[in-house]
């Protein structure tokens, strides 16, 4: 059976993930799970595909929460360590395919992969088991059957990342941008009216890499998507004080959270 069209938050924190090691505030030591979140990933089931955006250091316990079986592609948005360093994970979605994992990513980006795990890509590496990637690199839409995946360029710090939309018959539309300071013209307008934004939020002080809230809300208001939610959260962010502050039609996520497209 085919799985319904999705978009699953596999997690929803910043780069330490929350709790923070070490750290006794209110929403470290939170009951409360929606203030547990593990390093942002997430799940695209769209027509008949399985696509994960990005393999982070907790994509283990991301996968087994999930149930998560098979994947057919992943994409990647940048890579600093949260986004990338789950990469040997990606053992277990190659050990039933017959062909290499297509992993689509910026130059820059696979050529950290590359360097990074050098041992996955060399040409010596035969033995089964072991992560078989199928490197693509970004350079424009590109398609899964009739998904349209388009490529958002965004500043955030010095490394070249990119969010991404989505586009399917019959389903909402949805754009991801997880790591982003400032959004350029021409993304913003392949973002504009989007049915939902997925965007970063890190905590409410301004940080020099990150959108603080008020810069996330700020560029909502510009976009005017049909929803909104908040993710790439720190733990400066209580999720049900965060919550009653929203304005109409923007909401925080929370890592399992699954919407229906």
């Amino acid at each position: 059976m085919t799985a319904e069209p999705s978009f699953t938050f596999l997690g929803t924190g910043t780069s330490v993930g929350v709790p923070v090691i070490g750290c006794g505030c209110g929403v470290c030591v939170s009951e409360d799970p929606e203030n547990q979140r593990l390093r942002s990933s997430a799940l695209v089931r769209l027509g008949g595909y399985t696509l994960l955006i990005d393999s982070g250091p907790d994509l283990r316990v991301q996968a087994l929460r999930e149930r998560l079986r098979e994947i057919d592609a992943v994409l990647y948005t940048h890579a600093h360590l949260d986004h990338v360093a789950g990469f040997d994970e990606l053992r277990a979605f190659c050990w039933h395919r017959e062909n290499p994992l297509p992993m689509h990513a910026t130059r820059g980006c696979m050529d950290t992969l590359v360097q990074m795990f050098g041992w996955a890509f060399s040409e010596e590496n035969v033995y089964k088991g072991y992560v078989k990637p199928d490197p693509r690199i970004i350079d424009g839409p590109f398609h899964y059957g009739g998904v349209k995946i388009t490529p958002l360029p965004v500043d955030h710090a010095a490394v070249p990342t990119i969010g991404y939309r989505f586009d399917h018959h019959g389903a909402r539309s949805i754009a991801y941008l997880p790591d982003v300071k400032h959004i350029p013209n021409d993304t913003m307008w392949h973002i504009k009216e989007v049915d939902i934004l997925i965007i970063d939020a890190l905590r409410p002080q301004p940080h020099p890499t990150h959108f603080s809230v008020g810069e996330a809300l700020a560029a909502i208001q510009e976009c005017q998507p049909g929803e909104a939610w908040l993710t790439h959260l720190g733990h400066e962010n209580d999720h049900h004080k965060l919550a009653v502050e929203l304005p109409p039609g923007v909401r925080v996520a929370w890592d399992g959270l699954r919407l229906a497209l």
